[in-house]
């Protein structure tokens, strides 16, 4: 990846206890997101593509156009953060994936989204 096309993205993750119920194995997990351009040109976020994995070895793929119904046009140095939430059967799981961009001379090109846990408090040490 060249520097005109440098995508930084920082995931953080908490879990809702309040939407969630162990007794059932519903466990919610909130994320938030920050992607951030650190290259030289513009781009655009036009789709997600997301890989969820829980304790068990499940994986849910997830794909869609934009992130939270926008499609956001990242200008050298800007960000943007959005936050949303996933829903796994067991209170530990993980999150990796990629956007696919497009930058303002039309190259289209992939950002990784670094892997993140999603856990309950006090379960993993």
């Amino acid at each position: 990846m060249s520097i005109k096309n440098k995508i930084g993205v920082f995931p953080t993750s908490h879990y809702i206890e309040s939407e969630s119920n162990p007794t059932v194995d519903h466990y919610v997990f909130g994320y938030t997101i920050t992607i951030q351009n650190l290259g030289s040109v513009s781009a655009t976020l036009l789709a997600r593509h997301w890989l969820i994995t829980d304790g068990n070895g499940n994986t849910q793929e997830i794909q869609g156009d934009g992130v939270v119904g926008k499609t956001p046009l990242l200008k050298p140095g800007e960000q943007f953060r959005y936050t949303s939430a996933a829903v796994l059967e067991t209170p530990v799981g993980i999150m990796k994936g990629n956007y696919r961009m497009i930058s303002e001379n039309g190259r289209h090109f992939a950002a990784s989204i670094p892997q993140f846990t999603l856990s309950i408090p006090r379960t993993l040490h």
